[in-house]
């Protein structure tokens, strides 16, 4: 199974209970976490659970705040970090750079479930983020990887693929 199929097979059965839409927390921009808090290991619990959510059902990224967590952290998939040397954590990221080529795939989302729909992208950006040990990292993406990095990131912002959907009709 592709990444890309098994982002967009959506499946309800885990432990984590994951939030859905209309949830006013899908909607809202997360806050941000300090350095300090992230250095000190606050946070190490939290992302094995993200981790162990986003794994039960299915998915390629999970944001908190799709587990109900206004906090500005998300994850993706451990095969995806290593495919591309990159972290699975990101603290406080933020899209620097957006490339003006864009193309539009199917997207899934685990808290609009049995929903895809056809989402524009950039093909390249730059991020900027804190890793889970609380260092400051700026990485460039593109393909497949820079549209899981949008889509999470979005999350943290208040969006969710719907929203895009709409905006881009």
């Amino acid at each position: 199974m592709s990444l890309v199929q098994k982002w967009v097979i959506i499946q309800a059965n885990s432990f984590m209970e994951i939030t859905k839409i209309p949830a006013k927390i899908l909607a809202k921009k997360t806050e941000k976490i300090s350095i300090k808090a992230i250095k000190n290991g606050s946070y190490k619990e939290l992302v094995l659970d993200m981790k162990k959510a986003m794994i039960d059902n299915v998915g390629i990224g999970l944001a908190a705040n799709q587990i109900d967590k206004d906090l500005s952290i998300f994850i993706i998939d451990k095969n995806l970090a290593l495919e591309n040397a990159v972290p699975e954590v990101y603290f406080n990221p933020e899209i620097t750079e957006y490339s003006k080529n864009v193309d539009e795939i199917e997207e899934g989302c685990l808290s609009i479930p049995e929903y895809g729909a056809n989402i524009k992208r950039s093909k390249k950006i730059k991020i900027k983020a804190i890793d889970e040990n609380g260092n400051k990292i700026k990485l460039k993406a593109r393909g497949f990887l820079a549209r899981v990095l949008q889509h999470e990131t979005d999350h943290l912002n208040g969006l969710v693929i719907k929203d895009r959907f709409n905006e881009s009709r």
